[in-house]
């Protein structure tokens, strides 16, 4: 099992959602973000004054799948997030050794 984190822009989020679907991946946490990458932020004017903004808002999109389904998982994820502009984000693959149901408290392997 490997867990996948993609750090996508806001509006990204339904597409990547879908292709997902589409493939059958069905379980997902997606949380609201902040941080720069080699966008390292950018100026905005409020009231007539100029500030920088530093850390950007982006979404983790998360979900573990199995090893044999990674690849189309991850080609998915980057078809659905491209721009093709800086900022597009980032894909993250982690091994993971054991998973656990709480409810059940069932090892997942």
């Amino acid at each position: 099992m490997n867990l996948i984190r993609a750090i996508i822009r806001p509006d990204k989020v339904d597409s990547v959602k879908d292709a997902l679907g589409k493939i059958h991946v069905s379980g997902l946490t997606v949380t609201e973000v902040r941080g720069h990458g080699q966008q390292k932020g950018h100026t905005a004017v409020y009231r007539g004054k100029e500030y920088n903004i530093s850390l950007l808002p982006k979404m983790s999109v998360e979900t573990v799948v199995s090893d044999d389904n990674v690849d189309a998982v991850v080609q998915a994820i980057i078809q659905s997030a491209r721009t093709g502009e800086i900022g597009d984000g980032r894909v993250f693959v982690t091994p993971i050794s054991r998973s656990y149901k709480i409810r059940t408290g069932e090892l997942d392997r």
